[in-house]
This record gives structure tokens, C-alpha cells and sequence, in this order.
């Protein structure tokens, strides 16, 4: 049997965060990141824009020969893994996967909140969307969901303005908008990959009792449990150390910049997405 590496996707480099955590979590597997940086940011762009565009780079991974590939992007986990996962996986192949960073995160988060009052700062597309309220509640239908849009914080931290005063006054602002909605909530949960990179200034501007969820950890133990889960799909994962790294955009501008998201340095390769 064919074996290949696990695939991680984002539109940029968010996705990273997630990968570090998966790959300190599973060391013993190949592992392709691709960055759609050329066509980034998603959280913006439409339903059906960011379909087409995801469901591209899931055909590229296929073709690299991945059977499992990790929508590392809460975006296109909102608004593209269902219609892949129903409608194209079939034709494409159907014994691959395509996973995604919200069901995980709405399967647990209901054992970090004791009032149940959830707090979601995340991209204005995975607001809009409503996957984190549709799938917390699933689990917890008890839960109340709250979301807030942060649509400068990608842009601060891309442009490595995070640490700035400047992203204090940005951070301040969309954190108060969202306590504002409910004086109940006590977990927030950080919906977008980027945001981590942003943690220690949000946590400044959350009160004591409230913690701050980030999603690499827990999208990590998820995976680790689903292979467990699957040996089936487990047993089609190539080992070894390789890790590679490939963005649709400047090899120059995405390793200067991901090494801040993965925490050690990057060589990437650029790909072209041409169908």
C-alpha cells in the first residue's frame, strides 16, 4: 500500500500554530504545510470563493499523495470541510479524509466553561458562518455563543505589528466587544490560528477569572485520537522526519515570516495552483 505524509492547509500562516502543536504531538509522521498566501486572507472572501480555493488545495495535497489532509483554517473549516467532505470526496477519492479545527474544539470546550457562556473571537467568515455556535452547541445545547470579529488583527500580526502599542488599542477594542455581550462568559476561545501570536495582550484585557483557549493543543490531542480511532487510515501515513513546507506566494516573504508561527526556522518551496 501507497503511504504518504499528513497535509496541513491554511490560507497563510496561521495554520502553523496548528501544525507545531500536531507535530510535537505526533513527531513520528511526514508531515506537507501549504500556505495559499497568494490568494490570503480568506475571512473575508465568500462562501463559494473560499470553497473553490480549498477545495484546489485539497487536490493539490491528494496529489502529493496525502490520504489525510488537516484544514488547519478556521475559515475554510467553516465554510468550505462540509462540501468537500459530502460532495467531493466521493469523485476525488474516497478513501482519503479531510479534517477540520472547529468540531474538535466544539467537541471540548463545553469541560473548560462552568457557566457555559463561551466566548469566540475569530475572522468576520467564521462569525458569519455560525460553525462554532451550530457546532458547540451540538455537543452542549446548553451553551450560549458569543462571537466577536477581530478583522485587524491577521493584518497587525502579518505585518509583524503585534507587539506594538498599536495592537494594544485593537486588542482592547474587539476584547471589551465581546465581554460587552455577556457578563457570564468565562472561556474564550481563540478561532482563528493566527491569534495565539496575539494571546498574552488578550489575556491582559480578559478579567482573572475567564481563560483563553487556543486551538493547536486540543485540534493535536483530536488528531492523535482519531488515529487511534482509524487504523484504517493510521497504517497510510508514511514515517519518518520529512517536513515540508510549500506557499502559492514569495518563498522569501513566507519563510521571514513563519518561522514567528512554527517557532524554528522555514524553508519553503513556492507551488503554482494551476488546475
Amino acid at each position: 500500500m501507497q503511504q504518504g505524509p499528513i497535509g496541513i492547509f491554511d490560507s497563510g500562516y496561521g495554520g502553523l500554530t496548528v501544525m507545531k502543536e500536531i507535530v510535537q504531538q505526533l513527531p513520528q509522521y511526514n508531515y506537507i504545510y501549504l500556505g495559499d498566501n497568494a490568494r490570503a486572507p480568506y475571512g473575508t472572501r465568500s462562501f463559494e470563493t473560499v470553497y473553490r480555493y480549498t477545495l484546489e488545495c485539497v487536490e493539490w495535497f491528494f496529489k502529493q499523495g496525502c490520504p489525510l489532509v488537516i484544514l488547519a483554517c478556521n475559515t475554510a473549516s467553516a465554510k468550505a470541510l462540509r462540501s468537500i467532505q459530502q460532495n467531493d470526496l466521493q469523485h476525488l477519492n474516497p478513501n482519503n479524509r479531510v479534517l477540520g479545527v472547529i468540531r474538535p474544539t466544539a467537541e471540548v470546550i463545553g469541560q473548560y466553561s462552568q457557566t457555559k457562556n463561551v466566548g469566540v473571537l475569530a475572522t468576520a467568515g467564521t462569525v458569519q458562518s455560525g460553525s462554532y455556535e451550530i457546532e458547540i452547541t451540538k455537543f452542549y445545547p446548553e451553551a450560549k455563543v458569543f462571537q466577536q470579529a477581530c478583522p485587524m488583527w491577521v493584518p497587525l500580526i502579518e505585518n509583524n505589528e503585534h507587539e506594538s502599542a498599536g495592537a494594544d488599542y485593537f486588542v482592547k477594542e474587539y476584547v471589551d466587544a465581546l465581554l460587552q455581550q455577556s457578563t457570564d462568559i468565562d472561556t474564550v476561545l481563540l478561532g482563528c490560528t493566527h491569534y495565539p501570536l496575539l494571546g498574552k495582550k488578550i489575556k491582559e484585557q480578559l478579567p482573572p477569572n475567564v481563560q483563553l483557549l487556543s486551538q493547536g493543543k486540543i485540534v493535536a490531542e483530536s488528531l492523535a485520537n482519531y488515529l487511534q480511532r482509524h487504523p484504517e487510515m493510521e497504517v497510510r501515513l508514511s514515517k519518518g522526519v520529512d517536513r515540508q513546507f510549500f506557499t502559492t506566494d514569495s518563498v522569501v516573504d513566507f519563510d521571514k515570516h513563519a518561522g514567528l508561527f512554527y517557532g524554528s526556522e522555514i524553508h519553503s518551496a513556492h507551488v503554482e495552483l494551476v488546475k
